[in-house]
């Protein structure tokens, strides 16, 4: 694993960076933000996470080891490969992405190229609370999210689950009108068994 890369910048492309490191060129896969802070001649480091194939292997840079994991992160779903991972931290920095996973922002997610509705609902369910793991809340309490995105963000899950739509909402709104500050998770076992003993 060649985790990070350290030498004099050869040359930039528009998607790539060649670093020279021991006498080797490096190309190094990068976000155009990542590629405007270089300048050519300029000695750089870069955070990197290499990915093998059996035709090739890849080196992809970050200015951060945060963007790093967070790429690694999104190659856990399904369907998500290390070209679509990089283009969601092109156009989504780490905080905006990590608080659209968390708090179900399907809309801020479907602004990448390549991520559809379907590939947004599945990011959010998959990695939701790893993302509030990794960036971890302060205090160790778990992190509360808008009640607005809560409850489209439950709604969405319940329906996915096979639950009609309005009995989902019915349920979601009368756990979220018996206090505050609720999780994604608490809300969605106490919907969860608010319809259970309804079936």
């Amino acid at each position: 694993m060649i985790s990070s890369v350290r030498g004099e910048i050869l040359s930039i492309g528009l998607d790539h960076v060649v670093i020279e490191v021991g006498g080797v060129g490096f190309a190094v896969q990068a976000t155009p933000a990542t590629l405007a802070t270089l300048r050519r001649g300029d000695e750089a480091m870069l955070h990197t996470a290499l990915v093998v194939r059996e035709d090739s292997l890849t080196l992809f840079g970050f200015a951060d080891a945060d963007a790093r994991e967070l790429f690694g992160l999104l190659q856990t779903v399904s369907g998500i490969g290390p070209r679509l991972a990089l283009a969601t931290l092109a156009v989504l920095d780490p905080d905006k992405l990590r608080s659209a996973l968390v708090e179900g922002n399907i809309t801020v997610l479907t602004q990448v190229p390549g991520i559809g509705r379907k590939g947004a609902e599945r990011l959010t369910l998959e990695l939701r609370d790893k993302v509030t793991a990794l960036a971890g809340p302060t205090d160790g309490s778990p992190a509360v999210v808008a009640p607005g995105a809560l409850r489209g963000e439950v709604v969405e899950a319940l329906a996915g689950l096979g639950f009609p739509a309005k009995q989902a909402e019915l349920a979601v709104d009368k756990v979220l009108g018996e206090g505050d500050g609720h999780t994604t998770s608490s809300v969605l076992r106490a919907a969860l068994a608010t319809l259970g003993r309804k079936r």
